[in-house]
């Protein structure tokens, strides 16, 4: 935690009244899509700080997570979005908004004819806790010594191994609006690895949060109203996209990014930003087959990918099949022609593909010197 502030409490104090009486200067301005919006309570979009949409980036189908779920805005509207076939979790720590949430979700239910949402209790940077669990352990388990201080923490470690509230590997998407600032600069690094790890491979995590042109001084982050608001626990711009490439992610875009500061405090600039981030990198292959090839389309001249391979444009280079499977999903698909291995029966000719294809392929293989050798300086695979 912080030397001083304690950053949980102030948090948990303010976001506590907010689910009682609206609090404007918590939200900035967000376009939210009218039309999911008709079926939701409206104490429930009054109480809705946010700073983003990530449901716009969520698909039918899909399990969706949303961190610091409030009164469940998000949550309402993804679940909309995913269809009964889907499922929506959401996760907040604040016994308020969860009632709020949980009071609204079969008035919800009931307008859009199903109920694929659970709303749970803990701390987004520590998911595998289920806090709703460890109330009910407490009511008939108090804490009064040591020794039943020792029962508890066994009961939660428990938990943890073999019952985690969420499951490693189990979510295709990760949500958050304006709630990842909140949690205690001490804690973000396990709050982007927990991200991490509940994400499938090949999932993604879409956050919507408030970033800082410069980073936040110690005396702004020790004042309660200025982090509870939302403001001095935000990570500087360059840092936010960091801390996904830290924690293992790959594909990291920052789609949205508020032209005009919400709020200047001591010259500082603090606004929106939306950031997706892409779980399952490739790997090195030393021992695999190096027949996939790939040609990057442009415009730029060349890019670097997050391994550190380069591909310039318009030149066939050879990947690996982890580089090639990477390569073939979003965010990079639409950016790469992508030529598969040719089946050991077929002698010659070229791949079957789109004639735009072929004839992309013509023009690299007559006018690249490095025909298929590969995208690293060594001549071996990418």
């Amino acid at each position: 935690m912080s030397k001083s502030l304690d950053t949980e409490n102030a948090v948990a104090s303010r976001y506590s009244a907010a689910a009682q009486a609206v609090e404007p200067a918590l939200c900035c301005p967000v376009d939210y899509d009218a039309s999911f919006l008709k079926v939701i309570p409206s104490e429930v979009i009054e109480r809705d700080y946010g700073c983003g949409d990530p449901s716009k980036y969520v698909r039918k189908g899909e399990t969706v997570l949303d961190l610091g779920s409030g009164g469940g805005k998000i949550c309402f509207i993804a679940s909309q979005v995913v269809g009964e076939s889907g499922r929506v979790i959401g996760v907040d720590m604040n016994d308020e908004m969860l009632t709020l949430a949980r009071k609204s979700q079969p008035v919800v239910a009931d307008a859009i004819g199903y109920d694929n949402i659970t709303f749970c209790k803990g701390r987004i940077q520590d998911m595998a806790v289920d806090r709703d669990a460890v109330d009910r352990f407490l009511q008939s388990n108090p804490v009064t010594d040591e020794a039943t201080l020792r029962h508890l923490e066994s009961f939660v470690a428990a938990q943890r191994r073999e019952q985690p509230m969420i499951a490693d590997k189990s979510v295709d998407v990760v949500v958050s609006n304006c709630v990842l600032n909140l949690v205690d600069s001490a804690e973000k690094q396990a709050l982007f690895a927990e991200i991490f790890r509940v994400l499938k491979n090949g999932g993604r995590a879409v956050i919507s949060d408030i970033v800082a042109d410069r980073v936040v001084p110690t005396h702004l982050q020790q004042d309660a109203t200025l982090w509870s608001g939302c403001i001095s626990g935000a990570l500087r711009d360059e840092d936010f996209v960091r801390a996904f490439e830290t924690a293992g992610f790959h594909g990291v875009e920052v789609v949205v990014m508020q032209p005009e500061p919400w709020q200047v405090v001591e010259g500082i600039e603090f606004r929106s930003a939306t950031v997706i981030a892409y779980k399952g990198n490739a790997r090195s292959e030393p021992d695999a087959t190096c027949e996939d090839q790939v040609m990057y389309r442009g415009p730029f001249a060349s890019i670097r990918d997050d391994e550190g391979n380069e591909y310039r444009r318009g030149e066939m280079v050879a990947v690996y099949p982890g580089t090639f499977a990477m390569l073939s999903r979003e965010p990079y698909a639409s950016h790469f022609i992508r030529v598969p291995a040719k089946p050991k029966s077929q002698a010659t000719g070229l791949p079957v593909a789109s004639q735009a294809q072929t004839y992309q392929l013509q023009v690299a293989s007559n006018s690249s010197p490095r025909g298929s050798e590969g995208c690293c300086d060594s001549g071996g695979c990418c």
